[in-house]
């Protein structure tokens, strides 16, 4: 008996210790790539216990520029298994501290679309050249600006598997052309919110359908712009943005992303 047990007590330890050994082991680091002579200012994160090529998962900012809210994003896509490189869209890391700044730096891009789409392209080669990276793999997500910098990049025919936005813009910088959209879209948006009425919505989805592209949309009933972002309701009470923090449709929504991925990568 007391051998028995004795056994069993070794098979015990060494499944702990299989799982401890295989706990993920995320890994974060600041990088820089360029684009056009400018520096930009990344965060890459994957998880250094898996082995094999890593799908590549570009993560595009709010309108606030890169910071940790980003880069947690894309250390919670690298505990998913994805090497996930959180981009820098306006360089040198620059960060907006108040809603006039932000506006200034993410108009400026929408306005001059060439430079956007270089610094895009930009951090695209960098994650795949990544050892550890399946270049032939890689999709995109982006909230608020970032979100409608992904639609915008798919809809130009970046060769993405997809990409997936969160609050985001869905109004085109050039209209999709049918067939040009390579990249499957999924649309993760908040009905309450007053930046994208109805209206914008319909004509999103109108674009869509005649540029034949393999798009799913989802809306939160009760969100509205920022839904994922915590720090949401703090933008809203300082600067009176109509912006706000929603756990459900913040959970639903990771959790709708976690599928798309999986749907993407499965081959």
């Amino acid at each position: 008996m007391r051998k028995f047990l004795w056994m069993v007590g070794l098979v015990w330890m060494s499944l702990v210790a299989g799982e401890v050994a295989a706990e993920a082991k995320i890994s974060g680091q600041s990088v820089t790539y360029t684009a056009q002579g400018v520096t930009l200012k990344g965060y890459l994160a994957m998880d250094e216990s898996r082995t094999g090529p890593l799908p590549g998962v570009l993560v595009v900012h709010e309108w606030w520029g890169h910071n940790e809210y980003a880069r947690k994003r894309a250390r919670m896509l690298a505990e998913l298994g994805y090497a996930a490189l959180a981009v820098d869209m306006y360089g040198d890391g620059r960060q907006a501290e108040h809603p006039d700044d932000a506006k200034g730096f993410s108009s400026a891009l929408y306005k001059d679309f060439p430079t956007a789409r270089a610094r895009f392209e930009a951090a695209m080669t960098f994650l795949s050249a990544q050892p550890r990276v399946d270049g032939h793999k890689l999709a995109a997500i982006g909230y608020c600006f970032g979100g409608g910098m992904v639609l915008n990049m798919a809809r130009q025919g970046l060769p993405l598997k997809g990409v997936a936005s969160f609050h985001g813009s869905l109004d085109p910088v050039i209209p999709a052309q049918p067939g040009a959209i390579k990249a499957r879209i999924l649309v993760l948006h908040g009905d309450a919110d007053p930046m994208i009425p109805p209206a914008k919505v319909a004509a999103f989805r109108e674009e869509m359908s005649k540029a034949g592209a393999d798009m799913t949309f989802i809306g939160y009933p009760g969100a509205t712009h920022a839904f994922t972002n915590p720090e949401a309701d703090g933008f809203a009470a300082r600067f009176k943005l109509p912006v706000a923090y929603h756990a459900e449709a913040d959970q639903a929504s990771w959790k709708a992303l976690q599928t798309f991925l999986a749907g993407l990568f499965k081959e």
